[in-house]
């Protein structure tokens, strides 16, 4: 494993690869800090994703203080199905859980949303299990008017727009495609997936989803630490998925999402003013997105972090910034890597911070030009405030 550490006045990098490059598809890592200040890291892994029946989800640890992950070992595997998106909590019981989607029928519209929890999972390799099961994802009788309202207005939107031909088309298919299948119940209760990390408010779990065919989210929510769910009104904006959450002070909860629809490529953002239930509309962020996943955390201190690629095309550069005002401006940033176009992609971000106020990063690095000769891994990264604070080096 190749291991960078920067060490300053001007703050501390560390990085490593949590394995060593190789041609089989490694994505979609996820990180958190066990109780005694151990790491734990898991991706999905396997010859393709939503239609390879190999994938499945795996995982290694970092011993507090040390950069030598343990081996790889399997976390949670459905024989014969993909297992993708992994996502973990450590919950107010010192709890892990695991949210990831199985893909039923070779789609994204088929995924079952999937949980397991652990009280047994510290110092040693895999968790003991103790429960699992499936989140059934049921939109409520307004889920189908809220669509319906949604799309009236994207209509609109795209009517005054100066789009070409070909977008206009893709548009009006995608809108024709979602008023259908906003009246199916069974297109509607599958295909929710998780990717970033869940939020704990007070007692409260929020669980961000989003659907790939509907193309935006909505969030999952227990008031009873997971043992039943209901779910809030959809974050509808064409495009917008991957949901990021964190709470302001005041308590008005914001969804940082990747951007999938047309230009221009933002991360899209909306609020939610009654602990989740309902959001604002979707809009436009200051921050570029190629149309790749993010992460945000709001720190112990008040600053927020955002960790994404800084791009409007191309996932070569990835970017962390602070914002001082909870998400409103971000004016400090610095790149975790950068590399000129087709030579490397760095994508797929989970942050966290530590207990010691630092700050821990996994994203997937898929080194070459995207060929046969292409190689994956998962790259950590250990960073704090003061080395983002200081900004690039100047060239």
């Amino acid at each position: 494993m190749i291991c960078q550490t920067l060490a300053s006045a001007a703050g501390l990098l560390q990085t490593e690869l949590i394995f060593p490059p190789e041609s089989w598809h490694n994505h979609a890592s996820c990180v958190v800090e066990t109780p005694r200040g151990d790491l734990l890291a898991c991706w999905f892994h396997g010859s393709g994703e939503r239609t390879a029946d190999d994938v499945r989800i795996e995982a290694a640890r970092l011993p507090r203080g040390s950069t030598n992950w343990s081996p790889r070992f399997v976390l949670a595997d459905t024989p014969g199905y993909p297992d993708c998106n992994p996502s973990l909590l450590v919950d107010a019981q010192q709890r892990l859980w695991l949210f990831h989607p199985t893909i039923l029928a070779h789609t994204w519209e088929s995924a079952l949303l999937k949980f397991h929890v652990s009280r047994d999972w510290t110092g040693k390799s895999a968790p003991n299990w103790e429960r699992e099961g499936v989140i059934h994802i049921t939109p409520g009788a307004s889920f189908t008017a809220a669509v319906t309202n949604a799309i009236s207005g994207l209509e609109a939107l795209a009517s005054k727009s100066d789009w070409d031909a070909r977008t206009h088309r893709d548009v009006n298919d995608y809108l024709v495609a979602m008023r259908n299948h906003a009246g199916d119940e069974l297109y509607c209760r599958l295909g929710w997936m998780p990717r970033a990390h869940p939020l704990v408010v007070e007692s409260r779990l929020l669980l961000p989803l989003y659907h790939d065919g509907f193309s935006f989210s909505l969030v999952a929510i227990s008031d009873d630490a997971g043992v039943t769910w209901h779910c809030s009104a959809p974050l509808i904006g064409g495009g917008n998925v991957q949901p990021s959450l964190a709470a302001r002070r005041d308590g008005t909860l914001v969804a940082y999402m990747r951007d999938n629809g047309p230009p221009p490529k933002r991360a899209l953002t909306a609020e939610s003013h009654d602990r989740g239930e309902t959001w604002s509309p979707v809009i436009d962020s200051v921050l570029p997105n190629p149309g790749s996943g993010l992460e945000i955390v709001a720190l112990r201190n008040g600053v927020w972090a955002f960790i994404g690629n800084d791009t409007e095309n191309g996932r070569h550069s990835l970017a962390v910034f602070l914002s001082e005002d909870e998400g409103r401006t971000w004016p400090m940033k610095r790149h975790l890597e950068r590399v000129t176009p087709g030579t490397g992609s760095f994508a797929y971000p989970s942050l966290i911070q530590a207990r010691d106020g630092t700050l821990h990063a996994t994203y997937s690095c898929f080194f070459g030009n995207g060929g046969r000769g292409e190689t994956k891994a998962i790259r950590h990264a250990h960073f704090d405030e003061a080395w983002v604070r200081a900004g690039d080096a100047q060239p």
